[in-house]
Parts: C-alpha cells; structure tokens; sequence
C-alpha cells in the first residue's frame, strides 16, 4: 500500500510551466485502494434526482460509492436515502431497480421495513425483548449525510464532511444555469444507459471537460455538422476553461449545434425558430439579456469531483462512473431537459442526445476506444512515466481546450490523497 511518503504521483512546476501525472495513477491496485478510502468514503457522491419519484412510495435502488443504495419517498413525501442490507442478517431488502411499494421486506427472514427505513413487523417477534424493533439498530441505516442541491441529491459517508452547498463552491453557479432552464422543474427523461469501459475511471473524469480532443477525436461529428448545416453555421468551438476550486471544473464555449433551449438552426425550419424565439424571450424576462444569452447559447463541460458530469451542450447528460478494477469502469448516464418542454423540442433534443451523447452516439463510441487505448498504453508505464496536464499554463484566462481544470482536478486528488499539493 502506498503511504504518502513514497507518493509521488503529482508534479506541478509553475516556472517551467509544466505539470505532470504518474500514469501509476491510473494502472495501480493500490492506488484504487486509497482511492476507496480517501475519495469515495469522503467525498459528496451524486444519487439521484428527485424527480426520479415523483409520488409518494416511489423507490429505486443504486450502487454509489461501493455500497448498496435504497432510495425512497414516503407517504408524507419526504426523501430518505437507506443502506440497503437488512440490520438482521445483511441481505439486501430490496433487490428491484424502482418501483412504488409502502413497505420492503427482507426475503430471507421476512423483516419488513416502511420507506422511511423503521421496522415494521418481524415473524416470531415474541422471540424478542420488549421494545426490539424500536431500537435503532433494527431499522435501516440511513447513509450518513444525505443533501439535495436544485434537485440533485447526494450522499456522502463521512458524518463530519462539509455542507453540500460548501462542498459545491463555484461549481452551484453552473448547476444554476442547468437548473434555470425550465421555470417549472428539470426532470430525468426515460431510464438509465449503462455501459462500461475497460479504461481507469480518472481518465472519463479527464475526458468530460477537455476540449483539446473535440477536434481530433470527434472530428467525424464536426464533419457531419457541416453537412447537415449546408456551411450555414460555422462549425467551430470558442470558450473558456475554468478550475472551479475543490477539484470541480468546467470548459464553457459557443458551438454549432442547435440547443432546443433556445439556440436555433437551419434545420429546424421557421416554425423551430418562433418558438425558440418564444423561448429565448421568457428567458430574458426572467433574468435579462446577459443571463438569458449564457443559458441559451453557451455550453457546459461540467465536473463536479470525483465522478458526476453535467454535460449542457446539444442535450444535457449526467453520468456517474466507478471503479471497479484500475483498468475497468461502469457508467450511469440520464437525460435530462426540462419538464415543460414543448413536444417538438422534447424530440429535438432526444435526438440530440442520442445522436452525440448517447451510448451509441457520435461521441461515446469515440470517448470510449480514446480511453481504452490510453489504459493499454499504460503498460508501457515504466518506461513512459509521466502523463503531461500543462496546456494553458500561465494563461490569465485559459481557453476552452486548455487544461487549466485537468490541473484544479489533480490537485484536489492529490490533496485527498496525500494530504499535498501539487
């Protein structure tokens, strides 16, 4: 096991503008181990949205961070995020994805649980002393910190860890203009895409907001941008990258494509364009010309450390990734729009998202062999040492495909880590 001693995994020398990653980072058992301990058992982890149960008795279940998640909403309403393993004999209680159930009970030994996690009944309950199933140690755990930000919910491990709000910093300004989109609510669209890559989970965190890759990696996409748009619309990518602080980071930038918020296209025809139009101006009497034209016609690379993307480009994707193996990672990815979206824009914007985003999209396929072939050359890594993060160094505002927020990622990883900095 590492200790932090011998860690060198993180170099930062400003003067030489050079800042440089151990590829021991992403190919190391005992890396992952800490990674476990350090980050995953300490750090705020996204779990849901709360428009995922929208009535009371709605579930669902989740793996987040290692562990076994139940998800509830109980008749008065409220959330409650449960340990899902039974106080008795530690069998899952629940083992369906969702649903909408009033109580859960243990299949092994028939405990039955309400969704606000207290016991209920137990056969043979004269077996037990007086008072059994009001113990506390006889309900359903609830994780230790559980804290909902513009309705997206997390859960963290650690009982003494910051606030939500605290832990988010400059990170809630985005998550704000994601949140901002609908003047009634944003909602999960559809079920989850799962998929895998047989790549280090860092590597996805890296890939999220990096710009520098769009116009090699998806250079197919441009291309076909070009030809759907007939040359009306430049294909091109213009923006910044920020380091948002607590590993959080986000590149921000005009593209090409529509976004049926209110950014039109060519394709989407005269009646497309009143109706965006529509859009834009209920934007602009809500939060003025300078707001409305950020929400509308720029986009977002958005990470939020270690492992929840944001991505509010053509269509808006989260997605969540963990560790199961250093080389190996599973992936989560919802879409996501506003609830009071016209059906029109509703299918411009499923569109999009499968087009790009999806599994099966123009990007993902791309990502996914760029990553894979990045684990694969780390065999090489004791002779090719060193991944190199120093694009944009020195720059007082660092463009869109620079690396400026790779940089505010490593240093917080480094700081949770080994307790340094980079």
């Amino acid at each position: 096991m590492l200790t932090p001693t011998e860690a060198d995994i993180v170099r930062n020398d400003p003067a030489a503008r050079s800042f440089t990653v151990s590829r021991r980072a992403f190919a190391d058992q005992d890396i992952l181990e800490l990674e476990r301990e350090r980050i995953f058992d300490t750090c705020w982890l996204y779990l849901a949205h709360e428009s995922e149960l929208k009535k009371p008795g709605d579930f669902l279940t989740r793996s987040v961070g290692g562990r076994t998640i139940l998800l509830t909403r109980d008749a008065k309403g409220v959330l409650h995020a449960l340990l899902n393993t039974c106080p008795h004999r530690g069998a899952r209680v629940c083992r369906e994805r969702s649903g909408n159930a009033k109580s859960f009970q243990c299949f092994y030994h028939g405990w039955v649980f309400g969704s606000d996690g207290h016991l209920r009944n137990l056969p043979g309950e004269e077996g037990y002393p007086e008072g059994f199933a009001q113990r506390p140690t006889s309900r359903l755990k609830p994780v230790p910190r559980f804290e909902s930000y513009r309705g997206f919910l997390f859960i963290c491990f650690d009982q003494n860890a910051v606030s939500l709000p605290d832990y988010l910093g400059n990170a809630k300004e985005y998550i704000d203009l994601v949140a901002d989109q609908s003047e009634v609510a944003m909602a999960v669209v559809g079920g989850t895409q799962e998929y895998s890559i047989r790549a280090n989970w860092k590597l996805l965190a890296e890939n999220s907001f990096d710009g520098y890759h769009a116009s090699t990696n998806h250079a197919t996409y441009l291309d076909y941008l070009r030809s759907t748009t007939g040359g009306l619309v430049p294909v091109k990518l213009e923006g910044i990258a920020r380091d948002l602080g607590n590993g959080h980071g986000v590149a921000e930038y005009s593209g090409p494509w529509g976004r049926p918020i209110a950014q039109w296209i060519p394709a989407w025809g005269e009646e497309g364009k009143q109706r965006l139009d529509a859009i834009y101006q209920k934007l602009v009497a809500r939060f003025g010309t300078e707001r409305a034209d950020r929400i509308a016609f720029t986009n977002r690379n958005l990470h939020i450390f270690p492992n929840l993307v944001i991505n509010d480009i053509m269509a808006i994707t989260v997605r969540t990734f963990y560790p199961t193996a250093p080389d190996f990672m599973s992936i989560n990815a919802w879409a996501f729009a506003p609830v009071d979206e016209a059906p029109a824009e509703r299918q411009a914007r499923l569109f999009n998202f499968l087009e790009f985003l999806g599994p099966g999209g123009f990007a993902t396929p791309d990502d996914i062999e760029a990553l894979e072939q990045c684990q694969a050359g780390f065999a090489n890594r004791s002779e090719v040492a060193w991944n190199d993060i120093s694009k944009g160094m020195g720059k007082a505002v660092p463009s869109y495909d620079d690396e400026a927020q790779m940089r505010g990622y490593w240093t917080e990883w480094n700081r949770r880590m080994f307790g340094g900095q980079a």
